[in-house]
């Protein structure tokens, strides 16, 4: 091995320029366009445009779900006011007051006095069941 110098070949004009080391002048010249250097960036541009496609379709996924979710708190908001209305109508409704009204308009009557517990003996019990 010798501590020679090698001569700098000559490029042909034919033979892809390399990037020059001013990054800047590379864009400006569009030497980047070149046929070498996109072909050898199409599968990065390729996935770059597939992260786009996906975070778009994300976006409308989110938006889907916002939408659903507001409908879906709409229609728990209406159903718990129903549920309140319904409750409290109940309660106006199964009073002793509003039961008794409604009753004395198919004939019955409250009762004035305690009821009446009935007892039966073992024989009636027996006679009950074999009928």
């Amino acid at each position: 091995m010798s501590n020679r110098v090698r001569p700098k070949e000559k490029s042909d004009e034919n033979q892809v320029e390399k990037a020059p080391s001013n990054g800047f002048k590379y864009l400006l010249t569009g030497s980047f366009l070149s046929k070498e250097n996109v072909v050898g960036a199409l599968p990065f541009v390729f996935f770059l445009t597939f992260l786009g496609i996906c975070y778009i379709a994300n976006g409308y996924q989110t938006q889907k779900v916002v939408i659903n979710l507001d409908r879906t708190n709409k229609s728990l908001k209406e159903l718990r006011s129903e549920y309140i209305t319904t409750k409290s109508d109940l309660m106006i409704i199964s009073k002793q007051s509003e039961v008794a009204e409604a009753t004395l308009k198919m004939g019955l009557k409250e009762l004035t006095s305690p009821p009446k517990k009935i007892v039966l003996t073992a024989k009636e019990k027996k006679e009950i069941l074999n009928d």
